[in-house]
């Protein structure tokens, strides 16, 4: 009874991560395959590779790393292996720590193949075959979902914790009052018919990356002197 309770309330964790810093495609995905645990065993083998694919596919993306559609998981598991930095920087060069790290990735990569394989042979959507072929429970279901989850859950963290420092920060207008003072005090409003728009307005909607340069010469500018443009002008912001 305890088994099945456990069975029953099973959480994906990784994945649940991985969608709550960005992924939010892979959602219904996620649900999906944490119901199909009791309701359908065997649409969870499926769910759990295309999960993985999923994760994968994302990660080579938003790393500007080229695959082909057709790439199956295997291959897509390898890609990102080759190009995702897996240790720390300050221990990038102990071989050690490398060759540990490879055994522990290589053991990722046979679970991988396990779910291919359990997939092919009694996943939902598997290959046809001649002779009926035993039905898998949610035991055999929760241990595909919960390697997919592991995979997902360490590449995902590894491949944020590698461009989170170099991911800009998200920028808001509201946020840079004086920054917007500033572009408005040296710069005409636009006109636009009898509309009027302050230029900081328009910079930052129309060009967020300039906005964004130039915010960070302007906040560098500020360390080293005073502004004053801003500080002695205050009432001159344009309403």
């Amino acid at each position: 009874m305890g088994d099945m309770s456990f069975i029953n309330d099973f959480r994906m964790h990784g994945a649940r991560e991985a969608m709550a810093s960005g992924m939010v495609h892979i959602e219904e995905q996620v649900k999906g395959l944490e119901r199909s645990v009791t309701e359908n065993p065997g649409l969870a083998f499926d769910l759990a590779k295309t999960l993985v694919e999923s994760t994968c596919k994302t990660i080579l993306s938003e790393r500007k790393i080229a695959f082909s559609p057709d790439d199956d998981l295997p291959k897509l598991f390898k890609m990102v292996s080759k190009h995702l930095p897996f240790l720390p920087e300050l221990s990038a060069n102990e071989a050690d720590a490398r060759r540990r790290l490879s055994q522990t990735l290589g053991g990722l990569h046979t679970s991988l193949v396990g779910v291919c394989e359990l997939r092919n042979s009694y996943g939902f959507a598997s290959h046809g075959s001649e002779t009926q072929r035993p039905v898998m429970a949610g035991a055999q279901a929760i241990l595909a979902a919960q390697a997919a989850d592991t995979i997902i859950g360490f590449l995902h963290r590894v491949h944020r914790q590698n461009t989170v420092a170099v991911t800009p920060a998200r920028v808001t207008y509201e946020q840079n009052q004086d920054f917007n003072e500033y572009v408005d005090f040296a710069n005409d409003p636009i006109q636009i018919f009898h509309l009027e728009y302050k230029a900081s307005e328009v910079l930052f909607n129309v060009d967020k990356e300039a906005y964004r340069d130039l915010l960070a010469n302007y906040s560098s500018d500020e360390a080293d002197q005073d502004n004053p443009v801003v500080k002695s002008e205050p009432s001159e912001t344009v309403q």
